[in-house]
């Protein structure tokens, strides 16, 4: 048990630093070919920061532990939203201006509700998965649609100023190679780690990637969302979160059913979606009243509604797992 609880916390650890190295080099990387950084920051940033769920949720599908795979991606968006939007806003409460992110919160509630459609059946097949790509696919396209219409978003701004402008092109693609291989190598480990400790406690792989798994993923936003909001960058902070649950529901949850096709626990439809829904229902009214208060405000109070609401649910997985 040991053993594993070490691989556990190695893997965590290396899987931090490789997505930030990931991330730094994607972005430096991009900017050095001209990509805006409106875009870098929805797509690359988007993409990098979901990358260590992407590559954990593969491992698991292909070592067969479909379970944790899908628990991983709605862990992570729970988690994304219950406790690292939800802690962020109670330390520094968000002012948020973006009309980007304010529209990307339907868009994710729209896929939310294709998603559970796919799901009703009680399986997750290789037709869902592409569906669900091809999601990605539309929201990526999407991305770049605003990035070019909305310039001069406030997002963008605060962007530019995080992306780093005096790296050279070896070194940038030097963080990205070395940030790939690590995060697959410490997703590996992940995997194994928590496979075995989930075996040795006797509970479901669903769980581990629930809650173990999902946290740990999920620690570069927790890291880059308070940063961002500590540096006063507000709409990167909300942006990172909902960016990333996008990456998650449509590319991270596509994995497990292309690699791995089959049937799910039925907690996932009872338990875990709704909660999800839930959470992004909440982040959407409290979004809503952006527009309503000079300059936006996610106030503590909301962000206490939503760390209730997270780790309410973590003790009902605890008290069900018993």
């Amino acid at each position: 048990m040991l053993l594993p609880i070490g691989g556990l916390l190695a893997g965590f650890l290396l899987l931090i630093w490789s997505a930030d190295r990931f991330v730094l080099g994607a972005s430096a990387s991009a900017r050095i070919f001209g990509v805006s950084p409106l875009v870098i920051g929805l797509i690359v940033v988007g993409f990098g920061t979901s990358a260590p769920e992407m590559l954990v949720s593969a491992m698991a599908a292909m070592d067969g532990q479909p379970g944790l795979a899908i628990g991983n991606a709605l862990g992570s968006n729970i988690a994304n939203i219950g406790l690292i939007l939800g802690l962020t806003a109670l330390i520094y409460p968000l002012h948020v201006k973006s009309r980007i992110i304010k529209r990307e919160i339907p868009l994710l509630l729209l896929f939310m509700f294709i998603g559970v459609l796919m799901l009703l059946d009680g399986e997750l097949n290789r037709g869902d998965g592409l569906i669900l790509l091809a999601g990605l696919i539309v929201t990526v396209g999407w991305s770049i649609h605003e990035a070019r219409q909305h310039r001069e978003d406030t997002l963008a701004r605060e962007f530019e100023s995080e992306i780093p402008v005096d790296m050279s092109t070896t070194v940038a693609m030097g963080n990205l190679l070395l940030g790939l291989l690590v995060l697959v190598a410490s997703s590996r480990l992940l995997v194994w780690a928590a496979t075995e400790i989930a075996t040795a406690l006797g509970v479901s792989d669903l769980v581990i990637g629930l809650t173990v798994v999902a946290l740990g993923t999920s620690l570069p936003e927790l890291a880059a969302s308070i940063t961002a909001a500590r540096k006063g960058e507000y709409d990167i902070a909300v942006g990172n979160v909902v960016g990333s649950n996008l990456f998650n529901l449509l590319g991270v949850m596509a994995l497990p059913g292309i690699i791995a096709p089959g049937t799910f626990d039925p907690m996932v439809l009872t338990r875990d979606y709704p909660l999800m829904a839930l959470l992004c229902v909440l982040l959407w009214i409290f979004a809503s009243n952006f527009s309503l208060r000079k300059g936006g405000l996610l106030n503590r109070m909301e962000a206490g509604v939503l760390l209730l609401v997270y780790f309410g649910y973590m003790g009902l997985l605890y008290y069900q797992s018993l």
